[in-house]
């Protein structure tokens, strides 16, 4: 049997699920983060807001989708699910890595644009 073919089914689903989930979650509340970098501006916030989603979905199917040129041969059940978790706790530690990055960029941000602004 080859489990190359279940692996990438179960693979492909799991990883755009939660692709998709924590995109809507960060999506929805980090734009509260957004909206007080641009000073309540919300069109600018919103747009920022869905600029960053796409490239966030961009970046992460992209990164999913080319982890399948680099799976190997599976011959056994054991080794499927040993391969699937793998790769899904690498995409995991991904999303983390660039969730943090995104909050460090905007927490910078956020400290220089309040610093050169003249206080009255």
């Amino acid at each position: 049997m080859n489990f190359n073919i279940l692996a990438y089914a179960i693979y492909g689903l799991l990883t755009c699920y939660i692709i998709l989930w924590v995109g809507r979650l960060f999506h929805n509340n980090g734009r509260i983060f957004i909206l007080s970098l641009f000073r309540q501006e919300v069109n600018l916030a919103d747009t920022t807001n869905n600029l960053l989603l796409l490239g966030y979905y961009l970046l992460n199917i992209g990164y999913a989708i080319l982890q399948f040129s680099y799976w190997r041969q599976i011959e056994s059940f054991d080794e499927m699910i040993s391969s699937i978790a793998f790769k899904t706790g690498r995409l995991l530690f991904v999303l983390v890595g660039l969730h943090y990055f995104n909050m460090l960029s905007i927490y910078f941000f956020a400290k220089r644009k309040n610093s050169l602004t003249i206080k009255h």
